[in-house]
């Protein structure tokens, strides 16, 4: 993919006494005080801010947080709990500016945190007056958001259209690189691991993986469904009846190019939904009508373990059961530690998957964590992002 990345611009002396605005994924989890509870992204964000304070920038940067609604500013829409984090991590003091669209001071060699984005009137529609102003206030644009990618917003897409120069910053480019490695020219085989409680959510990923990997293993709610489509009970289990003939079809079209869904060969039960629920392996056959499935069998992960040990490049995205409750929680544990000793280039991306690779600290084991949802989904899809189109668009001219 031919992109300018922020550190070819930095190699170049181009950005020293530049007014550079990055636009970076600080959308973090809050409990209902406000206090942040998981601060990956901010973290990831840090390296290419300091690379622009550094080079001797005047840095400006923004991102959103939750839902707000467009001009209508609430207390719990404010990045003042990311500006107090950012500033803890850069070891300086992060102004947080607001009403900042028609005009910023910031000086060389400081920073200022941008109010949440999406209160902007337009932000979400692209507008293009909006995106003018905002691409007025830089010289260079850096999108480093790799979660809002799939997203063609003012502050993603319109001000990477307008500004003098539109770039990559290290977490984008990162992505990009490890994108490219895993599904545009992948070590065989390929394996990848779609899990997640609907078939509907990711309908897509898996017509769009069936025509590209070696191995696809579901988990969850889908794999539920795809049990129904092997002909296997599966009790009270969730599932979609409805998409059994697109199961089949993924089924019937890996089996085509040679390759295989493989069903569980055995489950973990119990009779309801709870963290202390009694847990039961039992072959997949012998599911009773009040069982729910919760998790995979071992003879099943260990079948699994044995594919992701032999793979070339593994994609993840979603545990394979209810692994926030422990006793349900070793099919993904199983999964989660075979593609850690693999040695196949892996590539992780999705909240709950990010949740399970801390739960059992594999993150050093992991080839590449990709912090974006949404994203990272639509990339799986085969679908060009517009975050990529727009900066490739632009490196061209």
């Amino acid at each position: 993919m031919n992109i300018l990345r922020f550190s070819d611009l930095l190699a170049q002396g181009r950005v020293r006494g530049q007014r550079v605005f990055i636009r970076a994924d600080l959308n973090v989890p809050q409990d209902d005080s406000g206090k942040i509870t998981e601060d990956t992204r901010i973290r990831a964000s840090v390296p290419c801010i300091r690379m622009a304070l550094d080079a001797g920038a005047a840095v400006m940067v923004t991102s959103h947080l939750g839902r707000p609604t467009e001009g209508a500013f609430k207390p719990e829409d404010s990045l003042a709990p990311v500006a107090q984090r950012l500033a803890e991590l850069l070891g300086r003091p992060v102004p947080l500016k607001s009403d900042w669209v028609d005009g910023v001071d910031v000086k060389p060699g400081d920073v200022v945190l941008l109010e949440n984005c999406r209160v902007n009137k337009g932000e979400k529609k692209n507008d293009e007056a909006l995106a003018r102003k905002m691409a007025a206030l830089c010289d260079i644009f850096v999108h480093d958001a790799f979660g809002t990618a799939h997203r063609a917003e003012a502050s993603t897409y319109g001000i990477a259209q307008f500004a003098k120069t539109a770039c990559a910053g290290p977490l984008l480019a990162a992505e990009i690189d490890a994108i490219t490695k895993a599904l545009a020219k992948p070590k065989r085989p390929l394996v990848a691991i779609v899990a997640g409680s609907k078939v509907s959510t990711k309908l897509t990923i898996l017509q769009s993986l069936a025509r590209k990997v070696d191995g696809l293993i579901v988990g969850g709610g889908i794999a539920n469904t795809f049990m129904l489509a092997a002909g296997l009970p599966i009790g009270k289990s969730l599932a979609e009846p409805d998409l059994i003939g697109d199961a089949k079809a993924v089924i019937e079209a890996m089996k085509a190019r040679g390759a295989a869904v493989p069903i569980p060969l055995d489950v973990v039960c119990a009779k309801e939904f709870k963290a202390d629920a009694a847990p039961t392996v039992k072959a997949a056959g012998d599911v009773a009508a009040d069982d729910l499935i919760l998790d995979i069998g071992p003879k099943t992960a260990a079948l699994l373990a044995g594919q992701l040990k032999a793979a070339g490049t593994i994609v993840w995205n979603g545990p394979v059961g209810v692994f926030e409750f422990d006793a349900f929680a070793k099919g993904t544990e199983a999964i989660a530690r075979a593609i850690a000793a693999s040695p196949a280039f892996s590539i992780a991306g999705g909240g709950d998957t990010l949740a399970a690779i801390a739960k059992y600290g594999i993150e050093k084991d992991i080839g590449y964590i990709s912090t974006g949802g949404g994203a990272f989904l639509e990339v799986l899809e085969g679908k060009t992002l517009p975050a990529f189109e727009i900066l490739e668009k632009r490196a061209a001219l």
